[in-house]
């Protein structure tokens, strides 16, 4: 994967929910919200060590969950496959509107990039 802060919020989209409550709001405060620990340890009234702790333990049950399912890995390897069906349903769309206007086709082109879009998210 690209970097850290990258990775962690991948596994933090992926399997967040499965987080406690404080590991959830630590979690996003830190990575998402771009907050320093000594920030989050003045709003959670709690040490910086005790901040840091929870965003370990948190980065650490997310990636045994993903070692485990390996989701996120199998989520990375289909992305481009997805984008290259989904170009192709793009320019089939091009080539029936300038030649062939043919109802049926523009339907399944439409039908592919709604379940590529599906699949994305």
């Amino acid at each position: 994967m690209k970097n850290q802060t990258y990775r962690m919020t991948m596994l933090f989209d992926f399997y967040g929910e499965l987080l406690t409550t404080r590991q959830k709001e630590l979690f996003d405060l830190y990575y998402n919200e771009d907050l320093s620990l000594t920030e989050i340890a003045e709003h959670a009234d709690i040490s910086r060590q005790g901040v840091r702790d929870v965003i370990v333990r948190a980065e650490t049950a997310m990636q045994d969950i993903e070692d485990k399912t390996g989701l996120i890995r199998r989520f990375e390897q289909m992305r481009p496959h997805l984008d290259a069906i989904e170009e192709a349903s793009v320019k089939l769309t091009h080539i029936n509107d300038r030649q062939y206007l043919n109802p049926e086709v523009a339907q399944l082109c439409n039908t592919i990039g709604a379940e590529v879009a599906a699949l994305k998210e």
